[in-house]
C-alpha cells in the first residue's frame, strides 16, 4: 500500500479545544462578513438579462470591459473561446430590452464586427424559485448524509459530527465567496454540493477505520483508538486530496472563465475538507462520548456460540461403515475357535 508519510503518532484531541475555538471564530467572522460584504448573487437568483455574442475577429477583453463601462453597464464578462463572449447584468423584466440595448450600444463602439448568439433574461420571481430550490437541495444532502451515517455505524452522533465538518466546509466556502464577491450561479450551487459529497468519504473512511480498530484492539481506550485511526487513514486522504487538488489548479488557471468559479470553490471546499475530518469530525465524536453509548460497544458484539458437535459429519459415516466389518471379523474368529 502506497503511503505518502512515514508511520505517524500524533495525538490530535490533544488540540481539540483548538480546534473547536477556531471554528466558533470561523462562526463569528463568517456572520460579520456576510452583513458586511453579503454576496454577489448571480443572474440565475437575482433575476437579469445575459447576451451571448461572436465576434469576426479576435477582441481582447479589456477592451469589451472599458466599452461596457464608458456606456454605463454593470455587466459580468465571460469568455468562451472561439471569440465568443457572455454579458450578463441584473436587470427586472421591464429591463431587459433596456439591457440588452445598451449591451449592443457598447458593443458597436469597437467597430468589430459580432453577432448575437443568444439572448436570455430570468426574472425576479424565477430567481427567488432556484434560489429556494438550491437552499433545500443543500439541506436535504446534509439530512440524507446524516441518516446513512447514523444507520451505516449504528450512532446517530457519529452521523450529525460528520454533517457539523461538512456545514464547516460549506460555511468556508461561502466566506471565501464573499471575500472575494465572486459570483454565485447554479454552477457554483453544484460545486457546493459535489463538496459535501466528496468531504464526507475522508470521514466514513476514518469512520470505518474506527470500527476495525474497535475490535482489533479491545483494551484501547475511546481516545486511543480515535487517534490511531486518524494516524492510519492520514497518508491516504493526503494523497487523494492531492489527486484532486492538481486536476483542480489545472482547471482554475487554464479551465477558462466559464468553469473558473467552479474550480474556485472545488479548492476551497476539499482543503476545508481535509482540514474538518480531521480537527472536528472525530474530536466532536469523543466530545460527546461522554455519557453515551459511544464507545464502540456497538462494533465488539461476538456472534452467539454455535452448540458443539462431538462428531463430523464424515467421521460419523466412517464410524458406521466400519461397524458391519468389525462384527464380521469377530464372526469369523468365533467361527475358528470352535473348530478348534
Amino acid at each position: 500500500m502506497m503511503k505518502l508519510l512515514p508511520k505517524t503518532n500524533i495525538d490530535f484531541l490533544k488540540y481539540r479545544k483548538v480546534y473547536f475555538t477556531l471554528f466558533a471564530l470561523l462562526l463569528i467572522g463568517g456572520v460579520i462578513c456576510f452583513f458586511t460584504k453579503g454576496f454577489n448573487m448571480g443572474i440565475d437568483f437575482t433575476g437579469g438579462t445575459m447576451v451571448q455574442v461572436k465576434f469576426e475577429a479576435p477582441v481582447d477583453m479589456s477592451d469589451i470591459r472599458a466599452a461596457l463601462t464608458n456606456t454605463g453597464a454593470n455587466s459580468e464578462l465571460q469568455s468562451f473561446g472561439d471569440n465568443s463572449y457572455a454579458i450578463s447584468e441584473k436587470s427586472t423584466a421591464d429591463e431587459v430590452g433596456v439591457v440588452q440595448a445598451r449591451i449592443e450600444k457598447a458593443l458597436n463602439t469597437l467597430n468589430v464586427p459580432y453577432t448575437v448568439l443568444l439572448t436570455n433574461s430570468v426574472g425576479p420571481a424565477v430567481g427567488d424559485n432556484m434560489t429556494e430550490r438550491a437552499l433545500w437541495s443543500i439541506l436535504l444532502s446534509l439530512v440524507f448524509i446524516i441518516i446513512y451515517v447514523a444507520f451505516r455505524f449504528s450512532n446517530i452522533l457519529w452521523g450529525i459530527s460528520g454533517v457539523v465538518a461538512l456545514f464547516h466546509d460549506l460555511f468556508v466556502m461561502a466566506v471565501a465567496f464573499s471575500l472575494t464577491q465572486r459570483e454565485i450561479d447554479l454552477v457554483v450551487v453544484a460545486a457546493f454540493l459535489t463538496v459535501a459529497g466528496f468531504s464526507i468519504n475522508d470521514t466514513i473512511v476514518i469512520f470505518d477505520r474506527m470500527r476495525e480498530n474497535f475490535r482489533l484492539h479491545p483494551k484501547m481506550s475511546f481516545g486511543e483508538i480515535i487517534n490511531l485511526s486518524i494516524n492510519e487513514t492520514l497518508s491516504r486522504t493526503i494523497i487523494t486530496t492531492l489527486t484532486v487538488l492538481f486536476a483542480l489548479v489545472v482547471l482554475f488557471f487554464f479551465g477558462g472563465e466559464v468553469i473558473n468559479s467552479f474550480a474556485f470553490a472545488m479548492l476551497v471546499g476539499c482543503l476545508a475538507g481535509v482540514y474538518s475530518t480531521i480537527t472536528l469530525t472525530t474530536p466532536l465524536v469523543y466530545a460527546w462520548s461522554h455519557g453515551q453509548n459511544n464507545d464502540g460497544s456497538q462494533f465488539n458484539k461476538k456472534p452467539a456460540a454455535k452448540p458443539a458437535v462431538k462428531h463430523n459429519v464424515e467421521a460419523f459415516v466412517s464410524e458406521q461403515a466400519a461397524k458391519p466389518a468389525r462384527q464380521g471379523k469377530t464372526v469369523i474368529k468365533r467361527t475358528r475357535r470352535n473348530k478348534k
